[in-house]
């Protein structure tokens, strides 16, 4: 299992349709039913700050999700739009309240 963590602050006029390009992907990823991973975003109080926690149960859903056009859209957009650059922190997992992946 591999989870990553990715911390950045989108310009504030770009902060909606960053949020517009996230659920973009995810349509995607729901549609495609990769039950081999798990995909969380968060907003910061500032309403700017994005935090996305990925975790994936194989390299071959990662590979998958890294590679859909919808993601890779999104990644050029924010890359453009950035007040600071994405933190990423690879995490191990220690303990769950329940299974991630059944």
């Amino acid at each position: 299992m591999k989870a990553v963590k990715v911390t950045y602050t989108a310009a504030r006029e770009f902060a909606e349709k960053n949020n517009q390009n996230i659920q973009a992907f995810l349509e995607e990823v729901k549609a495609i039913g990769d039950h081999g991973m798990r995909y969380h975003v968060f907003l910061a109080e500032d309403g700017k700050t994005f935090t996305h926690l990925s975790i994936y149960n194989n390299d071959e859903s990662q590979k998958r999700f890294l590679a859909l056009k919808t993601f890779l859209s999104f990644q050029q957009q924010r890359d453009e739009n950035l007040e600071s650059e994405p933190r990423i922190e690879m995490l191990n997992l220690l303990h769950t309240s329940h299974a991630i992946f059944n």
